[in-house]
């Protein structure tokens, strides 16, 4: 629920800052004043519009899944838009994309003025034909539950088992193409760490001469070595360190002679090339190895594909006719229910004085996670898409509140931009009974210039514009009398239509 709006720079708006209650927001005033200025503002906040405002800030109590977009909810969400050179967007003082934004706000915003129609998807109508037989049978959503696990374990079966024929088809492709890495590598056998000492060895190779002759002037050391102990022993000095130490010298000194190992330099050389290569290819000699074992798995597993398929065609053949099966009796008992929601629906509608909706289930060919349910929704055989703005956004409407009746729940804003917009008293009237009966569920803002609608708010705002700017301000019990009466007789208020004005407020 929104709770505090500011708004600043706002064309005529200067400054405006509204702290809203529970239940149905409606803003009225003469027409130009800036009440569609006004909503655009807040819908720029949760980037559903356009607006001219410089600063929004709306603050929300709502609980919002925010962690996927990176940032973190806190009990009180505060939305932001800054408008400078270019347009920047924050939920909690951190930075958001318009796109991640708008997906953020269309989970708990329903903008009622926008030409979306994601109210009367296939899915939203089968939950509610699921949710009617659930209130008859407890024991269906257990069904509805294993039916959902059923195909998703059909889904992945089905996928394994597409993926092998592709597999099959390309087969010896592939088996070759194992097969050539797993000769080339087992070919050269590579030992961990070999690498290395090769070129350790080809290093000192490629300095023999200055290691022989270095050495062979060093190895005078050994010589003096009965000179030396004989001077420490005179001088009563432990001579065990010294021999220590030469003992490590001479180890260290016989490695250096090359001579004395037996290889062939170009086979080392060889050596090296190969492991080099596959250095190069596989990053290291024990990624080599990883890849050497992986492609055995993998041989041995094309050489089982046939074994597999059998296996995994018999998998999903069975799973896919226990799936038929439930799907029928899925579809069996929504067309039971199908005329209970059709007449939610038409109830309605009926009060927004438009004709009947009529509701189709038909079968799809494939299956899915909803069955092989579609539901088609038509207006005495006008297609959705040929419907007026205003008779569009009025089945929405009607469908909202179907929907709230029937789950009896409901949670998030909705916005209407002038849905009493050329209707006549008593239509406007029957769209103010049903809001009034989703402010129970919903958060709901809504432009009207009928007293209808707006004697239904439990929020009250009037839009002015003086010589020097546009204020938005609550009314109370009095002030919302006359400009009831206002909205019924014009400029010049008469008796019967603050009379009429007080009626309105009373019922």
């Amino acid at each position: 629920m929104i709770q505090r709006i500011l708004i600043k720079e706002n064309l005529g708006f200067k400054h405006s800052e509204l702290h809203i209650k529970p239940g149905l927001v409606v803003f009225t005033g003469l027409s130009g004043a800036g009440k569609s200025i006004l909503f655009k503002a807040v819908l720029s906040a949760f980037a559903l519009s356009e607006s001219e405002a410089k600063f929004v800030e709306i603050e929300l109590d709502d609980k919002l899944d925010l962690e996927s977009f990176g940032i973190e909810s806190e009990e009180e969400n505060i939305f932001k838009v800054l408008k400078e050179k270019n347009t920047k967007y924050f939920i909690n003082n951190q930075s958001i994309s318009k796109k991640s934004l708008q997906i953020v706000s269309k989970n708990f915003i329903k903008y009622l003025g926008s030409k979306e129609n994601n109210e009367f998807s296939n899915e939203k109508f089968l939950m509610l034909l699921d949710a009617l037989e659930l209130q008859k049978n407890a024991n269906f959503n257990e069904f509805k539950s294993e039916f959902e696990k059923n195909f998703k374990e059909f889904s992945e079966n089905y996928e394994e088992l597409r993926r092998i024929l592709e597999e099959e088809k390309r087969v010896e492709e592939l088996k070759e193409l194992a097969n050539s890495q797993i000769e080339k590598i087992s070919s050269i056998n590579p030992k961990i760490g070999e690498y290395e000492e090769l070129l350790n060895l080809k290093k000192k190779l490629s300095k023999k001469d200055k290691l022989e002759q270095a050495w062979g002037k060093a190895e005078v050391i050994f010589e003096l070595e009965g000179a030396v102990i004989n001077a420490l022993n005179l001088s009563e000095v432990d001579s065990s360190f010294f021999s220590e130490c030469l003992n490590e010298l001479r180890v260290i000194a016989q490695s250096q002679k090359l001579d004395e190992l037996e290889f062939d330099v170009e086979k080392m050389l060889d050596r090296i090339e190969n492991l080099s290569y596959l250095i190069k290819r596989y990053e290291s000699i024990e990624k080599a190895l990883e890849v050497l074992e992986q492609k055995k798995k993998e041989l041995a597993h094309y050489e089982n594909l046939s074994f597999e398929k059998k296996n995994l065609e018999k998998k999903v053949q069975d799973l896919e006719q226990s799936l038929k099966q439930k799907a029928k009796i899925l579809s069996q008992t929504r067309k039971k229910n199908l005329q209970i929601l059709q007449n939610l629906l038409n109830d309605y509608l009926k009060n927004l004085y438009m004709k009947d909706a009529k509701l189709q289930l038909e079968e799809n060919e494939k299956i899915s996670i909803l069955g092989k349910d579609e539901l088609k929704l038509s207006i005495e055989n006008t297609h959705l898409k040929n419907l007026s703005s205003g008779e569009l956004n009025r089945l929405r409407l009607a469908f909202i509140a179907t929907e709230c009746k029937i789950l009896n729940s409901g949670k998030g804003i909705i916005f209407l931009d002038e849905i009493d917009a050329n209707l006549s008293g008593k239509e406007a009237m029957s769209i103010a009974k049903i809001l009034s009966e989703l402010s129970n569920f919903y958060q709901i803002f809504a432009i009207s210039h009928l007293p209808q609608l707006s004697s239904k708010a439990h929020n009250h705002f009037l839009v002015e514009k003086t010589q020097e700017q546009s204020i938005v301000r609550r009314l109370e019990t009095k002030e919302r009398i006359k400009e009831l009466a206002r909205m019924v007789s014009g400029e010049l208020v008469s008796d019967e239509a603050l009379e009429f004005a007080k009626t309105l407020l009373k019922d």
